[in-house]
């Protein structure tokens, strides 16, 4: 078989982050249509994701948020989002980046993605200088606080099909 010198995969990977940035981005803007909603796995020591020191020590490798009913200043770059969220009755900003994401799931519609998360590498290192420069406001709340929203529990399970791109990919 020849060398993907390509390298399809990363490209397929890029993609399907851009379905999710495009969501986000028109979620930010109007708001969740219909049923629609959210469950975001994320790798909590990805390069660039920021998230409280309480929340790295609950969740040290992957969390999983849920964007519904009780979220407030969502915001969308290219790079990354940031979404403020409660979590037992404490408010809290996060910024996650694209190539931090795990998986997508809207289970209004049984959609889901699984992506394949990036190494601390070249890439990696690059992405957190830019996440650096990524200005990101303290966290004011111009409405009174959500109510208490925890994240998914560890192990818990969509009720929604995950589509893997390995299912995809020829095998050998």
């Amino acid at each position: 078989m020849a060398e993907d010198l390509i390298r399809y995969d990363i490209l397929a990977q890029d993609a399907l982050r851009g379905v999710v940035r495009k969501v986000l981005a028109e979620v930010a803007k109007t708001g969740l249509p219909g049923d629609h909603h959210f469950y975001v796995t994320f790798e909590t020591r990805a390069p660039g994701v920021r998230i409280s020191t309480r929340l790295m020590t609950d969740y040290p490798e992957e969390m999983t948020i849920i964007i519904q009913h009780q979220y407030w200043d969502l915001s969308v770059s290219e790079h990354a989002f940031e979404i403020g969220l409660s979590f037992k009755g404490v408010p809290e900003r996060l910024l996650i980046p694209f190539t931090a994401l795990k998986s997508f799931v809207d289970p209004s519609v049984q959609f889901g993605l699984q992506f394949e998360t990036a190494t601390l590498d070249e890439e990696g290192a690059e992405l957190e200088a830019e996440m650096d420069e990524v200005e990101t406001d303290p966290l004011v709340l111009d409405t009174p606080a959500p109510a208490d929203e925890p994240a998914a529990e560890p192990g818990e399970k969509p009720a929604a099909e995950v589509v893997r791109l390995d299912a995809f990919r020829k095998k050998s």
